[in-house]
Protein backbone atom coordinates (compact mmCIF):
# COMPACT_ATOMS: atom_id res chain seq x y z
CA UNK A 1 0.00 0.00 0.00
CA UNK A 2 1.37 3.04 -0.69
CA UNK A 3 2.36 5.78 1.83
CA UNK A 4 -0.11 7.70 3.13
CA UNK A 5 -0.39 11.57 2.60
CA UNK A 6 0.58 14.15 5.59
CA UNK A 7 -2.81 16.08 5.04
CA UNK A 8 -5.71 15.01 3.98
CA UNK A 9 -7.08 14.84 0.58
CA UNK A 10 -10.80 16.59 1.18
CA UNK A 11 -13.66 14.29 -1.14
CA UNK A 12 -14.63 18.02 -1.99
CA UNK A 13 -14.17 21.60 -1.60
CA UNK A 14 -16.72 24.80 -2.89
CA UNK A 15 -14.88 26.88 -5.06
CA UNK A 16 -15.76 30.32 -3.89
CA UNK A 17 -14.01 33.63 -4.70
CA UNK A 18 -14.08 37.31 -3.82
CA UNK A 19 -17.00 38.01 -6.34
CA UNK A 20 -19.31 35.46 -5.10
CA UNK A 21 -18.45 37.08 -1.59
CA UNK A 22 -18.53 40.70 -2.56
CA UNK A 23 -22.06 39.91 -4.17
CA UNK A 24 -23.33 38.21 -0.44
CA UNK A 25 -21.95 41.83 1.04
CA UNK A 26 -23.98 43.76 -1.30
CA UNK A 27 -27.15 41.80 -0.32
CA UNK A 28 -26.80 42.26 3.30
CA UNK A 29 -26.10 45.63 2.74
CA UNK A 30 -29.13 46.40 0.56
CA UNK A 31 -31.48 44.96 3.36
CA UNK A 32 -32.88 42.29 1.03
CA UNK A 33 -31.76 38.88 1.88
CA UNK A 34 -34.76 36.29 1.56
CA UNK A 35 -36.27 35.93 -2.37
CA UNK A 36 -35.94 38.83 -4.06
CA UNK A 37 -33.92 40.38 -7.26
CA UNK A 38 -31.48 38.21 -6.81
CA UNK A 39 -33.17 35.49 -6.98
CA UNK A 40 -34.90 36.42 -10.11
CA UNK A 41 -31.80 37.47 -11.81
CA UNK A 42 -30.28 33.80 -11.36
CA UNK A 43 -32.88 32.18 -12.59
CA UNK A 44 -33.02 34.21 -15.77
CA UNK A 45 -29.50 33.65 -16.18
CA UNK A 46 -29.86 29.96 -15.89
CA UNK A 47 -32.65 29.50 -17.84
CA UNK A 48 -30.57 31.48 -20.66
CA UNK A 49 -27.23 29.10 -19.87
CA UNK A 50 -29.46 25.82 -20.34
CA UNK A 51 -31.68 26.77 -22.99
CA UNK A 52 -35.42 26.41 -20.83
CA UNK A 53 -38.25 28.67 -20.87
CA UNK A 54 -38.91 28.84 -17.05
CA UNK A 55 -36.54 28.49 -14.39
CA UNK A 56 -38.06 28.30 -10.67
CA UNK A 57 -35.12 28.94 -7.84
CA UNK A 58 -35.36 26.45 -4.98
CA UNK A 59 -34.26 25.39 -1.23
CA UNK A 60 -32.81 22.22 -2.93
CA UNK A 61 -33.27 19.28 -5.59
CA UNK A 62 -34.99 17.78 -2.76
CA UNK A 63 -37.76 20.43 -2.96
CA UNK A 64 -37.60 20.60 -6.84
CA UNK A 65 -38.37 16.65 -7.43
CA UNK A 66 -41.15 16.94 -5.13
CA UNK A 67 -42.95 19.68 -6.14
CA UNK A 68 -42.42 18.60 -10.07
CA UNK A 69 -43.85 15.18 -9.07
CA UNK A 70 -47.38 17.31 -7.83
CA UNK A 71 -47.34 19.76 -10.69
CA UNK A 72 -47.18 16.71 -13.33
CA UNK A 73 -50.04 14.68 -11.31
CA UNK A 74 -48.37 11.93 -9.74
CA UNK A 75 -50.10 10.85 -7.00
CA UNK A 76 -51.70 7.59 -5.20
CA UNK A 77 -52.31 4.56 -7.57
CA UNK A 78 -49.02 6.01 -9.70
CA UNK A 79 -45.90 3.92 -10.86
CA UNK A 80 -42.86 6.25 -11.63
CA UNK A 81 -39.71 4.71 -13.30
CA UNK A 82 -36.41 5.72 -12.00
CA UNK A 83 -32.90 3.90 -11.35
CA UNK A 84 -31.89 2.24 -7.87
CA UNK A 85 -28.18 4.11 -8.50
CA UNK A 86 -29.47 7.41 -7.39
CA UNK A 87 -29.66 9.20 -4.31
CA UNK A 88 -32.47 8.72 -1.68
CA UNK A 89 -33.93 11.88 -2.56
CA UNK A 90 -34.98 10.50 -5.96
CA UNK A 91 -37.17 7.84 -5.00
CA UNK A 92 -38.42 9.32 -1.44
CA UNK A 93 -39.84 11.60 -3.39
CA UNK A 94 -42.39 9.41 -5.53
CA UNK A 95 -43.00 7.42 -2.44
CA UNK A 96 -44.06 10.78 -0.74
CA UNK A 97 -46.61 11.51 -3.08
CA UNK A 98 -48.04 8.60 -2.74
CA UNK A 99 -46.78 6.92 -5.98
CA UNK A 100 -44.73 3.44 -6.32
CA UNK A 101 -41.48 4.16 -7.47
CA UNK A 102 -40.25 0.90 -9.90
CA UNK A 103 -36.56 0.50 -10.47
CA UNK A 104 -35.19 -0.20 -13.52
CA UNK A 105 -31.44 -1.55 -14.21
CA UNK A 106 -28.56 0.70 -15.57
CA UNK A 107 -26.16 0.57 -17.93
CA UNK A 108 -22.09 0.37 -18.30
CA UNK A 109 -22.15 3.87 -17.89
CA UNK A 110 -24.08 3.65 -14.67
CA UNK A 111 -27.45 5.21 -16.29
CA UNK A 112 -30.96 3.86 -16.36
CA UNK A 113 -31.57 2.02 -19.43
CA UNK A 114 -33.81 2.69 -21.98
CA UNK A 115 -34.91 -1.01 -22.67
CA UNK A 116 -35.30 -1.55 -19.09
CA UNK A 117 -37.21 1.84 -18.57
CA UNK A 118 -39.86 -0.15 -21.62
CA UNK A 119 -40.18 -3.02 -19.82
CA UNK A 120 -41.06 -1.64 -15.97
CA UNK A 121 -43.85 0.49 -17.87
CA UNK A 122 -47.48 -0.19 -16.67
CA UNK A 123 -50.40 0.78 -17.63
CA UNK A 124 -50.18 2.48 -13.77
CA UNK A 125 -46.88 4.29 -15.20
CA UNK A 126 -47.42 8.25 -14.91
CA UNK A 127 -43.65 9.73 -15.31
CA UNK A 128 -40.10 8.41 -16.10
CA UNK A 129 -37.32 9.81 -13.75
CA UNK A 130 -33.97 9.38 -15.61
CA UNK A 131 -31.01 10.24 -13.33
CA UNK A 132 -27.56 11.57 -14.94
CA UNK A 133 -25.50 9.92 -13.06
CA UNK A 134 -22.32 11.51 -12.11
CA UNK A 135 -22.96 14.11 -14.47
CA UNK A 136 -23.50 11.26 -18.00
CA UNK A 137 -26.50 12.34 -20.01
CA UNK A 138 -28.84 9.80 -19.82
CA UNK A 139 -30.16 8.08 -23.43
CA UNK A 140 -32.96 11.10 -23.44
CA UNK A 141 -33.62 10.38 -27.41
CA UNK A 142 -34.86 7.09 -26.27
CA UNK A 143 -36.44 7.91 -22.89
CA UNK A 144 -38.20 10.49 -24.89
CA UNK A 145 -39.67 8.03 -27.70
CA UNK A 146 -40.81 5.70 -24.91
CA UNK A 147 -42.67 8.47 -23.12
CA UNK A 148 -44.51 9.81 -26.52
CA UNK A 149 -45.32 6.36 -27.23
CA UNK A 150 -47.13 6.25 -24.00
CA UNK A 151 -48.15 9.37 -23.06
CA UNK A 152 -45.87 9.95 -19.79
CA UNK A 153 -44.06 12.89 -18.64
CA UNK A 154 -40.31 12.98 -17.96
CA UNK A 155 -39.11 14.46 -15.08
CA UNK A 156 -34.74 14.46 -15.22
CA UNK A 157 -33.18 14.38 -12.24
CA UNK A 158 -30.07 16.98 -13.26
CA UNK A 159 -28.66 17.01 -9.69
CA UNK A 160 -25.39 15.85 -10.65
CA UNK A 161 -25.88 17.83 -14.37
CA UNK A 162 -25.74 21.50 -14.76
CA UNK A 163 -23.63 21.84 -17.81
CA UNK A 164 -24.32 18.19 -19.10
CA UNK A 165 -25.18 18.11 -22.78
CA UNK A 166 -26.55 15.46 -25.01
CA UNK A 167 -26.52 15.19 -28.79
CA UNK A 168 -25.77 19.11 -28.82
CA UNK A 169 -28.49 20.32 -26.66
CA UNK A 170 -27.86 20.84 -22.36
CA UNK A 171 -29.73 19.35 -19.88
CA UNK A 172 -32.42 21.30 -19.19
CA UNK A 173 -33.62 21.68 -22.31
CA UNK A 174 -34.44 18.31 -23.01
CA UNK A 175 -37.40 16.57 -21.11
CA UNK A 176 -40.74 18.31 -19.48
CA UNK A 177 -38.84 19.23 -16.36
CA UNK A 178 -35.49 18.96 -14.74
CA UNK A 179 -34.08 19.58 -11.78
CA UNK A 180 -30.14 20.59 -10.93
CA UNK A 181 -28.92 20.48 -7.20
CA UNK A 182 -26.15 23.41 -5.79
CA UNK A 183 -25.25 21.64 -2.53
CA UNK A 184 -21.87 22.22 -1.74
CA UNK A 185 -20.19 19.34 -3.52
CA UNK A 186 -22.02 19.67 -6.80
CA UNK A 187 -20.17 21.52 -9.98
CA UNK A 188 -21.74 25.01 -8.72
CA UNK A 189 -23.18 25.70 -5.21
CA UNK A 190 -25.58 28.13 -3.82
CA UNK A 191 -24.94 26.57 -0.33
CA UNK A 192 -27.85 24.84 -0.57
CA UNK A 193 -30.43 25.41 -2.86
CA UNK A 194 -31.65 24.00 -6.66
CA UNK A 195 -33.80 24.99 -9.51
CA UNK A 196 -36.19 23.63 -11.31
CA UNK A 197 -36.48 25.02 -15.36
CA UNK A 198 -39.01 23.70 -17.55
CA UNK A 199 -40.18 25.02 -21.66
CA UNK A 200 -44.11 24.39 -20.10
CA UNK A 201 -45.36 27.83 -18.91
CA UNK A 202 -48.13 26.12 -16.81
CA UNK A 203 -45.63 23.42 -15.30
CA UNK A 204 -43.78 26.08 -14.35
CA UNK A 205 -46.60 28.57 -12.96
CA UNK A 206 -47.53 25.53 -10.49
CA UNK A 207 -44.53 24.83 -9.17
CA UNK A 208 -43.85 28.92 -8.23
CA UNK A 209 -47.23 28.82 -6.34
CA UNK A 210 -46.78 25.20 -4.95
CA UNK A 211 -42.78 26.49 -3.12
CA UNK A 212 -44.09 29.36 -1.19
CA UNK A 213 -47.62 28.57 -0.05
CA UNK A 214 -49.58 28.46 -2.93
CA UNK A 215 -49.57 32.15 -3.02
CA UNK A 216 -50.49 33.52 -5.90
CA UNK A 217 -47.32 37.04 -4.96
CA UNK A 218 -44.07 35.94 -4.18
CA UNK A 219 -42.70 38.10 -0.83
CA UNK A 220 -40.72 40.55 -3.57
CA UNK A 221 -43.71 41.62 -4.73
CA UNK A 222 -45.85 41.93 -1.54
CA UNK A 223 -43.20 43.57 0.66
CA UNK A 224 -42.20 45.87 -2.35
CA UNK A 225 -42.25 49.42 -2.08
CA UNK A 226 -45.05 50.03 -3.77
CA UNK A 227 -46.69 47.54 -3.28
CA UNK A 228 -49.58 46.81 -0.56
CA UNK A 229 -49.30 43.42 1.08
CA UNK A 230 -51.87 41.01 0.06
CA UNK A 231 -52.35 38.14 -1.12
CA UNK A 232 -54.25 35.35 -2.43
CA UNK A 233 -53.83 31.24 -1.00
CA UNK A 234 -54.85 29.11 -4.40
CA UNK A 235 -54.00 25.93 -2.58
CA UNK A 236 -51.73 24.77 0.38
CA UNK A 237 -48.04 24.59 -0.32
CA UNK A 238 -44.78 24.39 0.68
CA UNK A 239 -42.23 26.80 1.96
CA UNK A 240 -39.27 25.67 -0.74
CA UNK A 241 -37.67 29.38 -1.68
CA UNK A 242 -34.23 30.33 -2.05
CA UNK A 243 -33.02 33.02 -0.56
CA UNK A 244 -31.37 36.15 -2.11
CA UNK A 245 -28.14 35.33 -0.32
CA UNK A 246 -27.72 32.34 -2.18
CA UNK A 247 -28.34 33.31 -5.36
CA UNK A 248 -25.97 35.79 -5.20
CA UNK A 249 -23.65 33.10 -4.73
CA UNK A 250 -25.16 31.21 -7.87
CA UNK A 251 -24.81 33.99 -9.96
CA UNK A 252 -21.30 33.89 -9.69
CA UNK A 253 -21.06 30.22 -9.68
CA UNK A 254 -22.76 29.97 -13.00
CA UNK A 255 -20.64 32.10 -14.79
CA UNK A 256 -17.43 29.66 -13.95
CA UNK A 257 -19.04 26.89 -14.78
CA UNK A 258 -17.61 26.19 -17.41
CA UNK A 259 -14.14 26.46 -16.51
CA UNK A 260 -15.03 24.07 -13.48
CA UNK A 261 -16.45 21.36 -16.07
CA UNK A 262 -13.02 22.24 -17.58
CA UNK A 263 -10.98 22.03 -14.48
CA UNK A 264 -12.93 18.46 -13.66
CA UNK A 265 -12.44 17.02 -17.16
CA UNK A 266 -8.51 17.31 -16.47
CA UNK A 267 -8.39 15.69 -13.55
CA UNK A 268 -11.33 12.78 -14.43
CA UNK A 269 -8.81 12.46 -18.02
CA UNK A 270 -5.77 12.14 -15.55
CA UNK A 271 -7.70 9.57 -13.32
CA UNK A 272 -8.80 7.14 -15.99
CA UNK A 273 -5.07 7.50 -17.39
CA UNK A 274 -3.67 6.11 -14.58
CA UNK A 275 -5.87 3.43 -13.08
CA UNK A 276 -7.01 2.28 -16.19
CA UNK A 277 -6.19 -0.98 -16.82
CA UNK A 278 -5.50 -1.49 -12.82
CA UNK A 279 -5.61 -4.91 -11.56
CA UNK A 280 -8.54 -4.57 -8.55
CA UNK A 281 -10.46 -1.29 -9.92
CA UNK A 282 -12.89 -1.64 -12.42
CA UNK A 283 -13.88 1.83 -14.17
CA UNK A 284 -17.01 2.49 -15.64
CA UNK A 285 -17.42 3.13 -19.20
CA UNK A 286 -17.21 6.80 -20.56
CA UNK A 287 -20.10 8.50 -22.80
CA UNK A 288 -18.85 8.66 -26.49
CA UNK A 289 -21.57 10.14 -28.11
CA UNK A 290 -21.07 13.16 -30.64
CA UNK A 291 -22.35 16.21 -29.12
CA UNK A 292 -22.12 14.99 -25.58
CA UNK A 293 -20.79 16.84 -22.66
CA UNK A 294 -20.10 14.61 -19.04
CA UNK A 295 -20.35 17.19 -16.40
CA UNK A 296 -18.08 14.90 -14.10
CA UNK A 297 -19.96 15.75 -10.84
CA UNK A 298 -18.30 12.20 -10.00
CA UNK A 299 -15.37 10.35 -10.66
CA UNK A 300 -16.67 6.85 -9.43
CA UNK A 301 -14.97 3.21 -9.84
CA UNK A 302 -15.19 -0.06 -8.61
CA UNK A 303 -13.00 -1.95 -6.22
CA UNK A 304 -13.06 -5.76 -8.06
CA UNK A 305 -13.76 -7.85 -4.97
CA UNK A 306 -13.86 -10.72 -7.27
CA UNK A 307 -10.26 -10.22 -7.64
CA UNK A 308 -9.44 -8.89 -3.81
CA UNK A 309 -9.71 -10.55 -0.49
CA UNK A 310 -11.11 -7.15 0.39
CA UNK A 311 -14.49 -5.55 0.37
CA UNK A 312 -15.51 -2.56 -0.70
CA UNK A 313 -16.18 -0.96 2.55
CA UNK A 314 -12.40 -1.83 3.84
CA UNK A 315 -11.19 -0.56 0.69
CA UNK A 316 -12.73 2.54 1.64
CA UNK A 317 -11.10 3.02 5.24
CA UNK A 318 -8.03 2.02 3.51
CA UNK A 319 -8.25 5.04 1.43
CA UNK A 320 -9.44 7.52 4.46
CA UNK A 321 -6.37 5.44 6.32
CA UNK A 322 -3.91 7.16 3.61
CA UNK A 323 -5.87 10.55 4.28
CA UNK A 324 -7.59 10.01 1.03
CA UNK A 325 -11.19 11.37 1.16
CA UNK A 326 -14.29 9.43 -0.51
CA UNK A 327 -17.81 9.51 -0.68
CA UNK A 328 -20.08 6.19 -1.46
CA UNK A 329 -22.56 7.20 -4.29
CA UNK A 330 -24.36 5.31 -4.08
CA UNK A 331 -25.46 1.98 -2.10
CA UNK A 332 -28.38 0.47 -4.38
CA UNK A 333 -31.96 2.54 -3.08
CA UNK A 334 -34.33 -0.72 -3.70
CA UNK A 335 -32.21 -2.57 -1.07
CA UNK A 336 -32.82 -0.37 1.59
CA UNK A 337 -35.45 -1.47 4.20
CA UNK A 338 -38.16 1.19 3.58
CA UNK A 339 -38.19 -0.09 -0.07
CA UNK A 340 -37.55 -3.72 1.04
CA UNK A 341 -40.08 -3.77 3.28
CA UNK A 342 -43.10 -1.23 1.71
CA UNK A 343 -42.59 -2.17 -1.91
CA UNK A 344 -41.47 -5.83 -1.77
CA UNK A 345 -37.72 -4.97 -3.37
CA UNK A 346 -34.96 -7.62 -3.36
CA UNK A 347 -31.25 -8.51 -4.10
CA UNK A 348 -31.67 -10.10 -7.59
CA UNK A 349 -33.88 -7.69 -8.90
CA UNK A 350 -31.30 -5.74 -10.66
CA UNK A 351 -28.16 -7.48 -11.40
CA UNK A 352 -25.99 -4.66 -12.53
CA UNK A 353 -27.19 -2.04 -10.11
CA UNK A 354 -26.52 -4.79 -7.27
CA UNK A 355 -23.01 -5.94 -8.69
CA UNK A 356 -22.51 -1.47 -9.11
CA UNK A 357 -23.63 -1.24 -5.52
CA UNK A 358 -21.41 -3.30 -3.61
CA UNK A 359 -18.40 -1.88 -5.29
CA UNK A 360 -18.60 1.87 -5.90
CA UNK A 361 -16.87 4.57 -4.60
CA UNK A 362 -15.93 7.95 -5.57
CA UNK A 363 -12.68 9.91 -5.46
CA UNK A 364 -11.83 13.53 -4.59
CA UNK A 365 -12.80 15.74 -7.34
CA UNK A 366 -13.13 19.30 -7.63
CA UNK A 367 -11.51 22.66 -9.43
CA UNK A 368 -8.36 24.04 -7.81
CA UNK A 369 -7.83 20.02 -6.60
CA UNK A 370 -4.00 19.45 -8.23
CA UNK A 371 -2.83 16.75 -10.81
CA UNK A 372 -0.46 15.79 -7.75
CA UNK A 373 -3.22 15.60 -5.78
CA UNK A 374 -5.04 13.23 -8.31
CA UNK A 375 -1.72 11.49 -8.47
CA UNK A 376 -2.20 11.28 -4.49
CA UNK A 377 -5.30 9.67 -4.64
CA UNK A 378 -5.08 7.02 -7.67
CA UNK A 379 -1.68 5.95 -6.21
CA UNK A 380 -3.96 5.44 -3.03
CA UNK A 381 -6.26 3.05 -4.61
CA UNK A 382 -3.85 1.14 -6.99
CA UNK A 383 -1.71 0.15 -4.06
CA UNK A 384 -4.30 -0.84 -2.36
CA UNK A 385 -6.15 -2.79 -4.70
CA UNK A 386 -2.00 -4.52 -5.53
CA UNK A 387 -1.88 -5.21 -1.37
CA UNK A 388 -5.05 -6.79 -1.39
CA UNK A 389 -4.65 -9.15 -4.68
CA UNK A 390 -6.57 -12.89 -4.10
CA UNK A 391 -3.40 -15.25 -5.04
CA UNK A 392 -3.80 -17.45 -7.48
CA UNK A 393 -4.62 -21.19 -5.59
Amino acid sequence: MTAARQQMLPFSRPSIGEEEIAEIVDSIRSGWITTGPKCHRFEEEVKAYVGAKNAVALSSATAGLHLALLAAGVGPGDEVVLPSMTFAATANMVALVGARPVFADIGDDLNILPERIEAACTPKTKALMPVHFAGAPCRMDEILEIARRRNLIVIEDAAHAIGTEYRGRRVGSIGAMAVFSFHPIKNITTAEGGMLVTDDDALAERVRLLKFHGIRKDAWRRYGAREIPQYEILFPGFKYNLTDLQAALGIHQLKKLDRFIGERTRLADLYTELLSGTDGILLPRRPEEPGTRHAWHLYVVMADIDRLAIDRDRFMAEMLAANIGIGLHFPAVHLQPYYARTFGCARGQLPKTEFVSDRIFSLPLYPGMSEADARDAAAAAAGIAAGHRRRAR
